[in-house]
């Protein structure tokens, strides 16, 4: 009698936390697809069901918007008065370009800045040595945020360089991503906190705020120094993008270097993650006019699923809708769902060179499988889609028209969609704009255009195998 007591009970309960689950969802999803999906999974199988959703199944980032807003009055206040700053993007022969980069302001709650100087650093090597420099050359204070940060040759030379600088009095605030740094040595964080660096996690730190989120990531890659000069873009610490990796081919990935106002944007967003993952707020220097040698237009556009709108989804929409003759997107992960799906062959279909730049050998077998399935929907209406030969295309790089390109951290998938804190930089600088564009003509050149033959003459396991993989893609 005892024991068929406890196992009634323990079934209620398990039906209760479904059903809590299911009212979760009903609440807060964001894909009718993805929704149907987890309420037939608790139903029919809730003892596995409730544990994963648990652990994967949240499509916000609790808290997160409560700690940047309400915990501190500094954080508020800087936030508020650099999101209601103003600059001149108006084209004067153009005004719907005017009301499409208003859109991306509103997206990212940052200005478009004047005054700006943009350099496109177009491999590792580039990369490395001006991050480099420019942290030889901190006279304050460096902000650090990267996803994957290893222990290897360049890990122990950005270590070397923190210690030294430290050393000299320069402050340091190192943020990495617990998931993607998940090889990175103790000893290696360790040994910068003993230095004097200020260490956190993206993930241990407010443990209480940041339960049954595990599967959500800070994908940002970024560094900011004495708020005068600033990075971003799809490179992480390590020896891959160099490729110095013993059997591995070398990572392709394109960062860029900003001087001037648009840093106050990268520090801003760098600083309501630390408050997150530490709870403090550091005092910092808010004024990079000083270093303002160029005219360059730039919005810094952080998006992540802590956001009221899906913003990384709609900054992709906005670029694929306002296309006009040209939308070139190099993305490592091709998984787009139906709506960037549908844009892009709309955009296709109305005159518009659409071209979408991915790798040969990815990374993951499961997105490389996943992305033959979209050929026959490029193909029909006139989408090309092209792999990269020469080692792993790791970029993320948007180009619309000769107006405007983008550089950052976010990827044509449900995880950047949904999932991961990402961050861009958007500029109009003409410069810029044509670098990108000889940038890319180069890859494209390194590229074998796929047909929807490609998919269509491989065997039907293999089909079906594409087809049953995209169905995981909410998931990835």
């Amino acid at each position: 009698m005892v024991d068929s007591w406890w196992v009634i009970t323990t079934i209620a309960a398990v039906y209760l936390a479904a059903l809590a689950c299911i009212y979760r969802i009903l609440l807060t999803y964001r894909t009718a697809q993805g929704a149907i999906a987890w309420i037939i999974g608790l139903l029919g199988l809730p003892y596995l069901t409730v544990p994963l959703f648990l652990l994967i199944g949240r499509n916000r980032f609790g808290g997160y918007v409560k700690a940047r807003r309400m915990g501190d009055e500094s954080l508020t206040s800087l936030l508020d008065y650099f999101e209601q700053q103003t600059t001149s993007i108006t084209e004067a022969t153009d005004s719907h370009f005017t009301d499409e980069l208003q859109v991306l302001c509103s997206l990212g709650r940052q200005p478009f800045t004047e005054g700006n100087q943009c350099q496109l650093l177009r491999d590792g090597n580039d990369t490395f040595d001006a991050l480099f420099e420019a942290m030889e050359n901190a006279r304050r204070y460096i902000l650090l945020e990267f996803y994957l940060v290893r222990s290897d040759k360049v890990g122990q030379r950005i270590k070397t360089i923190l210690e030294r600088k430290l050393a000299d009095g320069v402050e340091v605030w190192f943020l990495y991503d617990d998931i993607g740094s998940v090889s990175l040595p103790k000893n290696y964080l360790k040994e910068l906190s003993k230095a004097g660096a200020h260490v956190a996690s993206f993930g241990d730190g407010n443990v209480r705020r940041r339960r049954f989120q595990i599967n959500f990531r800070n994908h940002r890659k970024l560094l900011v120094c004495d708020g005068t000069v600033g990075f971003v873009g799809g490179i992480n610490l390590g020896d891959e993008y160099l490729g110095t990796v013993m059997d591995q081919e070398p990572w392709r990935d394109t960062h860029c270097r900003i001087k001037g106002p648009a840093v106050t944007g990268l520090q801003l967003a760098w600083l309501e993650d630390w408050n997150w993952a530490s709870d403090e707020v550091p005092t910092l220097g808010w004024d990079p006019h000083e270093a303002t040698p160029g005219n360059d237009k730039v919005l810094i556009l952080p998006t992540g699923p802590a956001d009221d709108w899906e913003t990384c989804t709609l900054f992709f929409l906005n670029c694929i809708n306002n296309a006009r003759h040209r939308l070139w997107i190099s993305s490592p992960y091709f998984v787009p769902d139906v709506q960037i799906m549908h844009a892009l062959q709309l955009a296709a279909l109305r005159g518009v060179d659409v071209r979408i730049m991915i790798p040969e050998k990815a990374d993951s077998r499961i997105i490389g499988l996943a992305a033959y399935s979209y050929l026959s929907q490029a193909s029909q209406t006139g989408i090309r889609i092209y792999r990269y030969q020469p080692g792993f295309m790791h970029q993320k790089v948007v180009l619309v028209d000769d107006r405007y390109a983008a550089v950052g951290t976010a990827n044509l998938d449900n995880r950047s969609m949904r999932l991961n804190f990402e961050i861009s930089m958007v500029t109009t600088a003409r410069h810029f704009v044509d670098e990108v564009t000889t940038m890319l003509q180069d890859d494209l050149d390194n590229c074998r255009q796929m047909t929807e033959q490609d998919y269509k003459e491989r065997s039907i396991l293999f089909r079906l195998t594409c087809r049953a993989v995209r169905l995981l893609g909410p998931l990835f």
